[in-house]
């Protein structure tokens, strides 16, 4: 076992984007709105918790938060001695329960705090990091945050930033590639005041879909990975944006989405439900960034992003 007996660490996690439309539980995109979590090893036994921002006042501030969990089921996994003291400082900027993947962040967050702080001298190595057989390596981060979550989708995103794809080899073994979106990918998240949650949106899918449905589905999301990767013109990004496996089926639990995504689209936007809802995601080009704000209303706030490509940082501040 590895004793730790000091030391502190900061780790960015950001937001992140689901499915985007047709990729259903396997595309993902990083957006640059991110959490901040320092997580600090003292000597002081007992567990600190402090929320700033998102979630202030509403989460648990002891071991039933949600970096907290993923922090210690990474020690364990990383053999490393559960610490007597802890001190966390949660600084949240992306909203809860809206589709933009904050559980996924808070679970990066603890487990690539847990990496660094078990093993700081490989913390920035990419060498490390790629190497599969290692426990150091995002496959093995991305694995433990799948067990976590229960799905590759958003967790695939936030570890490696970019835009991802995302698969499960075999039982518990997920993977991931991570793509360059091209530089004129330009999302707009139109966030609601309500929240959603992801349990009540999965609820509402059928064990089964039409073979014609899935089959189109397939042919979408390929052409979305060529749209975003390659040619993110409003043509192409219209037709690689259309779902006939999930978003149907969730519209009775987000009306206000279901509506605001038709009139995007009817107004030659492509959009889509992110994630489990109920934000909309907009893909902001040259002739349709006019076309946003006057279909939203008032009751959304629209929040210009850009891709997120390096993913999950950590750094090593001082500890006074």
């Amino acid at each position: 076992m590895i004793n730790i007996y000091g030391g502190k660490v900061v780790v960015r996690t950001p937001a992140t984007s689901a499915n985007l439309g047709p990729g259903f539980d396997s595309l993902g995109l990083a957006l640059d709105l991110c959490d901040e979590v320092e997580v600090e090893i003292t000597q002081t036994p007992g567990l600190v918790v402090e929320v700033k921002g998102e979630g202030e006042g509403e989460l648990d501030a002891g071991e039933g938060h949600l970096v907290v969990r993923a922090l210690r089921a990474a020690f364990d996994a990383f053999t490393v001695r559960q610490p007597a003291g802890i001190r966390m400082v949660c600084r949240n900027r992306i909203p809860h329960g809206r589709g933009l993947g904050s559980s996924s962040a808070a679970i990066c967050a603890g487990i690539l705090a847990a990496r660094a702080l078990a093993h700081p001298e490989h913390a920035g190595s990419q060498e490390t990091r790629r190497d599969r057989g290692s426990k150091l390596s995002d496959d093995f981060a991305l694995a433990l945050a799948t067990e976590i979550e229960g799905h590759p989708d958003n967790v695939a995103p936030c570890i490696a930033g970019g835009l991802t794809v995302a698969w499960i080899e075999q039982p518990g073994v997920p993977r991931m590639v991570k793509l360059v979106p091209h530089a004129d990918v330009r999302p707009v998240a139109l966030i609601p005041r309500h929240r959603l949650s992801t349990e009540v949106a999965r609820g509402l899918l059928p064990a089964q879909v039409p073979h014609a449905d899935a089959s189109a589905n397939a042919g979408r999301a390929a052409l979305l990975v060529a749209a975003l990767t390659g040619r993110p013109e409003r043509e192409l990004l219209m037709a690689a944006t259309e779902d006939r496996l999930h978003q149907g089926y969730r519209a009775p639990a987000m009306p206000e989405t279901a509506e605001l995504v038709e009139r995007l689209r009817g107004a030659g936007v492509p959009a889509v439900v992110s994630g489990a809802g109920p934000t909309v995601l907009a893909f902001s080009t040259a002739d349709t960034q006019d076309l946003i704000a006057p279909e939203v209303g008032t009751d959304w706030h629209i929040q210009p992003l850009d891709v997120e490509t390096r993913g999950a940082r950590v750094a090593f501040p001082e500890t006074r």
